[in-house]
């Protein structure tokens, strides 16, 4: 699973609150209503939640932990490493101008 930046989570975030707060200062506000409702769906977007209210709290709670790492990475033993198929070594071409 692909997850976002932290940076870029943290940003949307502090954007989602600023937003959540002047829009509870000014309710009627209609310009101020869209931005946040516009700052909420991109939350949910990044998070992969449908609420933004869901998607603030996942939010938090991903800039708390630390970065997941897959099963493999999670014990000690190191992977092998990948085997290289080379195949033969290429030749090196001249121009039929070019002579020597």
């Amino acid at each position: 699973m692909l997850l976002p930046a932290k940076a870029e989570v943290a940003r949307q975030l502090r954007r989602y609150r600023a937003w959540e707060r002047v829009m509870l200062a000014a309710p009627a506000d209609h310009t101020v209503r869209t931005t946040f409702e516009d700052a909420g769906y991109t939350l949910c977007v990044l998070m992969g939640k449908r609420c933004a209210r869901e998607a603030a709290d996942a939010a938090e709670r991903y800039l708390r932990t630390a970065l997941v790492t897959r099963p493999q990475e999670q014990n000690d033993t190191p992977r092998p490493a990948a085997a290289v198929r080379r195949g033969p070594r290429a030749v090196e071409r001249r121009s039929p101008a070019v002579r020597q």
